[in-house]
């Protein structure tokens, strides 16, 4: 039996570096792929897919977080990382000491990258940020001529590319998301006529990727297609991308209750029969949604078996009656593949009133990452 905790996260590099491949070969030779590695590379560890993705052709990396970039730098990574969401002007000399893109959307974080540029002697790099309809960080499209032409008048500070992000792609209807990318065309237009940029531009999330080519441009940012997971209703299969996380565990106490027994916190579940439960040690705490209690399955031995009770903070108990060979040191499956039973984080997701990104970025650092 392995040694250290008896949960983990198993990822599969190989299948990041397959997906990478998958995304690659739609798109096509002249468009690259960043790969969107934020939250703990959602979950599956920041650095490892970061540098599989590398591995497998990425033109480079996108995180939410200065902080993250300075990880993959301190790393050894020296591909092109840009942070996708909005940077303090503080930020701004670590920023350019790294060699770090940052999302630029306002004047005030224009000049903080141009002052730390020169005293450093160095280039600042920015990704012009464009709000096409998500309301987030961004600016508008009617402002951003003006913006551009303040930050390319500024020294040491180059505008590589415009981005915007979509709202709406994964939806069954996307007209919005057409809109968006109508009114994103119509805003580089504008640059281009107005301001002279000649800069790359990139539209497309995972979802987009599959549905909408004309937001393709010159990048796209895969992040669920990444991690070989659908982004959308109907993306079941497409291109070929395979799942690359498992949470896994193994049984620790396996004990026998009468009829009417307690299970857990609050008396939430009562045995109806005399019966077999068997402790999971793994909660809350890990990422794994207290919303599982009470219900939907984990895979022991290749077959589903009951959740029972709430989970708790670092534990959680399940229903073996029916499985009396059950033993302590038995694998467990929370998420992924046993034998032909198979949970997915949409399952998951389904079950606990979220989407398939909360499930594998909530995986705390508490489980060992095991590749």
């Amino acid at each position: 039996m392995e040694m250290g905790r008896p949960a983990w996260v198993q990822v599969d590099l190989a299948a990041i570096r397959h997906n990478v491949r998958c995304i690659q070969a739609h798109i096509g030779p002249r468009c690259g792929v960043l790969a969107v590695v934020k939250a703990n590379g959602y979950g599956h560890g920041l650095v490892e897919v970061a540098q599989a993705s590398l591995e497998a052709g990425a033109a480079g990396l996108a995180v939410a977080l200065l902080g993250e970039a300075l990880t993959l730098r301190q790393a050894g990574i020296t591909a092109p990382i840009l942070v996708l969401g909005a940077s303090l002007p503080a930020e701004a000399p670590d920023a350019v000491a790294h060699g770090v893109t940052t999302a630029l959307a306002s004047r005030a974080a224009a000049e903080a990258l141009s002052r730390a540029a020169q005293r450093q002697a160095r280039l600042a790099s920015v990704h012009l940020k464009i709000d096409s309809g998500m309301g987030r960080v961004g600016v508008l499209p009617a402002e951003a001529p003006a913006l551009l032409r303040h930050a390319l008048a500024l020294p040491n500070l180059q505008v590589e590319a415009a981005f915007t992000h979509l709202a709406t792609a994964d939806e069954p209807d996307a007209w919005f998301a057409h809109e968006q990318l109508g009114a994103f065309a119509d805003a580089l237009q504008c640059l281009r006529t107005e301001c002279g940029f000649g800069g790359r531009a990139h539209a497309a999330n995972s979802a987009a990727i599959l549905r909408l080519p004309e937001g393709h441009y010159h990048y796209v940012r895969p992040g669920l297609l990444l991690y070989g997971i659908p982004p959308c209703p109907g993306a079941e299969g497409q291109l070929g991308v395979r799942p690359a996380l498992a949470l896994k565990a193994r049984i620790v106490s396996v004990k026998e209750l009468p009829a009417g027994a307690c299970v857990g916190y609050g008396r939430a579940y009562l045995m109806p029969r005399p019966g077999r439960v068997a402790i999971v040690p793994l909660g809350y705490a890990d990422g794994f949604s207290r919303r599982n209690s009470n219900g939907g399955d984990v895979l022991v031995r290749g077959r589903r078996v009951p959740i029972r009770g709430r989970i708790c903070m670092d534990q959680f108990m399940v229903d073996v009656s029916d499985l009396p060979e059950v033993q302590v040191g038995d694998e467990v499956v929370l998420l992924g593949r046993q034998g032909t039973e198979e949970i997915t984080a949409a399952e998951i997701a389904a079950r606990t009133d979220t989407i398939e990104h909360e499930v594998l970025a909530a995986l705390t650092t508490r489980l060992p990452r095991r590749y």
